[in-house]
């Protein structure tokens, strides 16, 4: 395993790490608590030491998670969790993937952070994010004010945000990032999917206040487009009603197939396409880790030794940011983008 830093923090994440998501809410798959905790033992066994949970999955689950998987290994790991779903009222309300209400209070992102810390049998967390900002957040001081005194206060190590939870957040994105400063900023980003993850984090390397120096670093999820650069899916594959791929349009499926026949030159004896996926995300020096979606040992095992094997070349890079162009060859396929996406032009 390779290891990079936060700038100006020594915080070191591993460029693997392992998500929660996909364990802890039911969303693909069922796992049970042994289940759970024996992938990550397996995870921090092969090097991987970034865990990312968040209070609103499963209700606190995955935070119950990491404090019973690593109960003498606290500081072995580095604990990425997010705050800002108000599940302590609204936990019984979510029906499927859709959203509970949020709260972004400072008051109830104070409790927030102190609950959650009991829940991680912790008295820091390395990375604390708030979970899937809108533009009311980015722009409010008060919040982000919280957050510097969190750190000074020793409870958080470094702070951030993610923006989702579906794909797009364009300017929430770059505003954070410019505005803000976070020391990290979560979004979707992949290689058959790079708009708009790219455009936040070349946009973000410009801070509006030219006194400031960019610093952010990104942790990516959805790092395989939902599991489609592994590939292992067929036109025939189905997903159970309760799995979130099972919300994906066929469209995605069909063409998604069709997109990754192109990137068959990325696949050799010594790297598979799912790991050609995360070197593509590793090339670029901005991401801090890649947060695969995680379910079973053996592609665990496939994923953590992704940083040993060929790094994709110049000409490799090239190709595939060709084919971007072209979306990979399809026409007429219509993203569905969430968030501020176009810029108001600035009344006259």
């Amino acid at each position: 395993m390779k290891f990079r830093t936060l700038p100006e923090t020594d915080i070191r994440v591993s460029e693997i790490g392992f998500g929660l998501w996909t364990i802890s809410t039911g969303w693909w798959g069922k796992f049970t608590e042994g289940e759970a905790i024996a992938l990550m033992h397996k995870a921090l066994d092969l090097g991987i030491t970034l865990y990312d949970a968040a209070d609103t999955y499963g209700n606190g689950y995955s935070e119950e998670l990491i404090a019973k998987a690593f109960p003498k290994q606290r500081d072995q790991i580095v604990i990425a969790t997010k705050v800002g779903y108000n599940f302590y009222d609204h936990g019984e309300e979510r029906k499927g993937q859709r959203e509970i209400p949020q709260d972004f209070s400072v008051p109830f992102i104070r409790t927030a952070v102190e609950k959650a810390l009991d829940r991680l049998k912790t008295d820091h967390i390395d990375i604390l994010q708030l979970h899937n900002i809108r533009m009311p957040q980015v722009e409010d001081d008060a919040l982000w004010q919280l957050m510097e005194k969190l750190q000074q206060e020793g409870k958080i190590r470094s702070y951030g945000a993610a923006v989702g939870p579906a794909i797009g957040w364009l300017y929430e994105g770059i505003d954070c990032v410019q505005q803000r400063r976070p020391h990290v900023l979560q979004h979707i980003y992949n290689a058959l999917e790079p708009y708009p993850g790219r455009q936040i984090m070349d946009e973000g390397e410009t801070p509006t206040d030219a006194t400031k120096t960019a610093r952010t670093r990104y942790l990516i999820r959805v790092t395989h487009s939902s599991g489609m650069l592994e590939g292992k899916y067929t036109k025939d594959t189905v997903f159970p009603p309760t799995d979130h791929r099972s919300h994906r349009p066929k469209s995605w499926l069909i063409n998604g197939l069709k997109k990754i026949e192109t990137l068959q030159f990325l696949v050799g004896p010594d790297r598979t396409l799912g790991q050609a996926a995360l070197q593509w995300l590793l090339a670029d020096e901005r991401v801090a880790c890649c947060l695969p979606n995680i379910y079973e040992e053996a592609q665990l095992k496939e994923f953590a030794e992704t940083p040993e094997t060929p790094m994709l070349t110049t000409d490799e890079l090239a190709r595939v940011a060709e084919l971007a162009k072209s979306n990979f060859g399809i026409d007429g396929e219509v993203p569905n983008y969430k968030g501020t996406m176009i810029r108001e032009a600035a009344s006259v």
